[in-house]
């Protein structure tokens, strides 16, 4: 027992020192997303992919623009060898020793079969797949730290009313150990109140090590120095949300949530895809122009050491033949993408729609616990008014006045936790319909 009591107040010293070298800081939900936009590194993780993902568009665009190309180039030419077709009489023949070669040729794609234009459109479909990605992850970071925000918000509620449990307790050991001076209570009585109080100790040690858990991983994601304590905002529970209708909140994530956003944006990426598979097999036409200056010339014998210049313009055509056997099978893997896009777009829609469903039934089922809270509530309150005026009048036993008060504190809390279950429901909802 003596063991148990030293451990016991080594932890609550422990917890003591940590609180007074912590600074609080009281933190509203509003402040606390702002913060997390700005700190949090897996939305800035996801924002560098957005800027990736533009960066990708401009790359895709530089195929619609014309290639250059310039060369030079300089040479030694040995003395060419003559021979007669069967390789006889062969001399040698002196050539020009130094050679120089420069060329400038430009060339234009003017039609590609739709390969560049395709191209360009799914980087700009990455680029909005990457944009609703930052959105859902922010989405999912602000739904964790509301989480975390509302059990701490409950657990400093409980903290308080083990606090207040415990001050009872020892109020009623005091009373037992001065009637145990009159011999009127036994030492057995006192032992079982001394165990109860430490057993309030402990839970509510597991309690403020919770809250110190969940503050830290507030302060990490939310990028706050590691001597800061959040506090919630007490005011947060003066106003409820409205109970509305499922309805709206089915036709919100219809039009915002982007989960169905990217579902969709995925089967126009699969149909872009298509367009590319296709495109292989259409010809290529571009235009081309160019100028050439080389030197010698070795196309005459014997060879002139002057400089030739040239220059020329045209237009090609490329079709590669092989496409017509070889683009079979990817035009055909294109289109079950497609069609597993599809698949994908319904499969969200109705995960949207069932999560949805379960978020707002168990929104309205916080309201009627609730209500159900508040008549607990009055009762314990009404009961603790009669024990009290009787504890007053010398009717009722101590321990009947602190079951009382127990019951009270206990229906406060369970109302106060009810208030917080209706938020959370609430923002549960909002983070199903993707208007977190």
């Amino acid at each position: 027992m003596k063991k148990r009591i030293i451990l016991l107040l080594a932890l609550c010293s422990v917890l003591f020192v940590n609180a007074q070298n912590s600074t609080p800081l009281v933190l509203s939900i509003e402040e606390m997303f702002n913060l997390a936009d700005e700190y949090s590194h897996a939305i800035k993780a996801s924002r560098i992919a957005e800027r990736e993902a533009q960066q990708a568009i401009k790359i895709a665009k530089n195929e619609m623009l014309p290639t250059i190309s310039l060369s030079a180039s300089a040479s030694y030419l040995g003395d060419a060898w003559i021979s007669d077709r069967n390789f006889s009489h062969g001399m040698n023949a002196p050539m020009p020793h130094f050679a120089n070669n420069f060329a400038l040729e430009a060339s234009q794609v003017i039609y590609a079969g739709g390969a560049i234009s395709n191209s360009v459109a799914m980087a700009e479909l990455t680029h909005q797949l990457s944009e609703l990605g930052t959105r859902q992850r922010t989405q999912d970071i602000r739904f964790l730290l509301v989480g975390n925000y509302l059990e701490m918000f409950k657990l400093r509620n409980q903290a308080a009313v083990y606090r207040q449990n415990i001050i009872q307790t020892q109020h009623l050991l005091d009373e037992m150990q001065a009637r145990q001076v009159q011999g009127v209570v036994l030492k057995n009585d006192i032992t079982r109140y001394e165990l109860q109080r430490q057993n309030l100790e402990l839970a509510l040690i597991q309690i403020e090590n919770s809250i110190a858990i969940l503050n830290t991983q507030l302060i990490t994601i939310l990028g706050l120095p590691e001597d800061i304590c959040v506090h919630t905002d007490t005011t947060l529970l003066e106003t409820l949300p409205l109970l509305t209708d499922e309805t709206h909140w089915q036709t919100m994530a219809t039009g915002v949530s982007p989960l169905l956003q990217q579902a969709k944006l995925g089967i126009r990426q699969a149909q872009h895809g298509e367009k590319l598979a296709r495109s292989e097999r259409l010809p290529s036409i571009a235009l081309f122009a160019g100028d050439n200056l080389d030197g010698p010339i070795t196309i005459e014998v014997p060879p002139l050491n002057q400089n030739l210049n040239y220059w020329y313009v045209g237009i090609g055509v490329k079709y590669e033949l092989s496409s017509l056997y070889k683009s079979n099978k990817k035009i055909k893997q294109s289109k079950l993408a497609t069609q597993r896009a599809v698949e994908d777009d319904l499969l969200v829609q109705e995960n949207i729609y069932t999560a949805v469903k379960d978020a707002y039934i168990r929104f309205q089922e916080a309201f009627k616990v609730y209500d159900t809270q508040l008549k607990s509530l009055e009762l314990a309150t009404q009961n603790y008014d009669v024990v009290n005026n009787r504890f007053l009048n010398d009717l009722a036993l101590i321990t009947d006045m602190l079951d009382a008060s127990n019951s009270k504190l206990s229906a406060e809390l369970q109302t106060v936790n009810a208030r917080i279950n209706i938020l959370f429901n609430y923002f549960r909802l909002k983070k199903s319909a993707g208007s977190l």
